[in-house]
């Protein structure tokens, strides 16, 4: 059986890496869920792996779950999707996205594929280099400028549609601009006009 050699970098100030050997016929599931365990985090925030390039770009998605129908432009969910069917060769990259409000960011990359030892369980930590930060340490930014994407999956204005309802949007869009803040929520403004 073969095995790939993972270093997992985790973008932060210090330098703070961990090194995983993980079966080639695991999944991107087993891979998120070694990660966690190697950096002591505990499951339960959003999740996406990139596919990447030399300098680091984000490609195809592969999120924790399988959004179908849902969205067109995002691939099959992490459990459904082998490691080596997108993995083939050493120095290939990864992004690994986990928790989508605090954004914490890893660089993946395939250090070597080899044969498996004997008697050895997989998927297991081989280096860990750096005390690895607790998930709270990294403040939300409820400010990010998140993009939204219209149905063919292009960037389009976040102002552009918030409730599908032509006159509230324009007000909202409105409100915004100026910074004003006359109604609470959607109710009182549907009382008034």
């Amino acid at each position: 059986m073969n095995i790939f050699k993972f270093r997992i970098i985790i973008d932060t100030e210090e330098d703070i890496f961990r090194d995983i050997e993980i079966e080639t016929t695991g999944t991107f599931l087993d891979l998120h869920e070694s990660i966690l365990r190697a950096f002591d985090w505990e499951p339960g925030e959003m999740a996406s792996f990139y596919m990447s390039n030399e300098t680091w770009d984000r490609g195809d998605e592969i999120p924790l779950m399988d959004m179908g129908e849902l969205d067109a432009g995002i691939g099959d969910g992490m459990a459904s999707v082998v490691l080596n069917t997108k993995i083939s060769k050493p120095d290939e990259k990864l992004v690994y996205v986990y928790d989508f409000l605090r954004m914490w960011c890893f660089y993946i990359e395939l250090q070597e594929i080899k044969k498996s030892a004997p008697s050895t369980l997989y998927p297991r930590v081989t280096m860990a280099y750096g005390e690895a930060p607790k998930i709270e340490e990294k403040e939300i930014d409820f400010g990010a400028d998140f993009d939204f994407l219209d149905e063919e999956g292009d960037k389009k204005d976040k102002k552009a549609d918030l409730t599908g309802d032509p006159e509230i949007d324009a007000y909202l869009n409105d409100m915004d601009d100026e910074g004003e803040d006359e109604f609470e929520n959607l109710d009182d403004w549907k009382e008034e006009y």
